[in-house]
């Protein structure tokens, strides 16, 4: 596996010999100086280009970055089913090596450049040919810290986990796996992971970010609370998954407690007993039931 001099020195050269290529830069994980480090790190790159299309006329240049495992072209992608993509400006190479390296790189054009380069405080210039990259400081990863949630935000989360857990327990009753399962992990998990990344950042004074989809929430969770945590995972039977719901309704009611009491918000009690209820009576109903209460 090549390593990080060598990608690199690659990424610097084929930009120092291409006269399309202005200017490169880079941002996400390895920029961010908090982000812990390791061998998946992909390469977030960017190269500020003259123009796109002899780029993308020439499908086999990326080809100059190694031995492809697999490549996608998220706007290619987007334009074979009728999506509108404004290659003209930006364009995109998201390519998955034999080393296991990977790269994210777009290409775009001076104009688009000016227009987005200073969205992302993770942003750390890399070359620049004319002097066109606009100064950024220090990079941060101000922009993805736990935000504090207003009250009424708070209030929705919660209404919203206890009243889309009647349609899992639905699907669960009338054997719609698919359903019962999109379901709790569309809106029920959803709000859990709202609500631990809220509770994380009531800790750390909302100055620290849970990642991506909750990837760095076993950093922070207390380990009973990881433990409780991994529990709202289940398999493909109906048993274990009304273990997993009643584990996420045990976690979410503690975590949003701690939060309430700790922002001094109210915790809606008669909503979470009233469906916890509703629950237990649903998991018990006979499957050729005639009524539900």
């Amino acid at each position: 596996m090549r390593n990080e001099k060598e990608m690199f020195d690659l990424i610097l050269g084929i930009a120092r010999e291409d006269k399309r290529i202005r200017a490169v830069y880079m941002n996400g994980s390895r920029t961010n100086p908090h982000a812990p480090k390791d061998i998946f790190q992909d390469y977030d790159v960017v190269y500020v280009v003259t123009e796109t299309a002899s780029f993308i006329q020439d499908g086999q240049w990326i080809r100059r970055f190694g031995d492809l495992l697999m490549l996608q072209e998220p706007d290619k992608n987007d334009m074979s089913v009728g999506m509108n993509a404004n290659v003209d400006r930006s364009y995109g190479y998201l390519m998955l090596f034999q080393d296991g390296n990977r790269i994210d790189l777009h290409i775009e054009t001076k104009e688009h450049m000016l227009e987005h380069f200073l969205e992302d405080k993770l942003t750390v210039p890399l070359l620049d040919k004319d002097g066109m990259l606009p100064p950024v400081p220090e990079p941060t990863d101000i922009d993805y810290h736990v935000k504090k949630p207003t009250e009424a935000r708070f209030a929705g989360c919660c209404n919203n986990f206890w009243w889309c857990l009647q349609n899992v327990a639905k699907g669960i009753w009338r054997d719609e796996l698919p359903y019962a399962k999109r379901m709790f992990a569309d809106t029920t998990r959803v709000s859990l992971d709202e609500m631990v990344s809220w509770w994380i950042g009531t800790r750390h004074d909302f100055r620290v970010s849970a990642g991506k989809m909750g990837k760095y929430f076993k950093r922070y969770l207390p380990e009973p609370y990881w433990d409780m945590y991994k529990a709202t995972f289940s398999d493909g039977s109906y048993e274990k998954m009304w273990e997993a719901i009643f584990a996420t309704c045990r976690l979410f009611r503690k975590l949003a407690c701690e939060v309430a009491e700790e922002l001094s918000y109210t915790y809606p009690l008669q909503d979470d007993a009233n469906m916890t209820q509703y629950l237990k009576h649903v998991k018990l109903l006979p499957a050729d039931a005639k009524e539900i209460l």
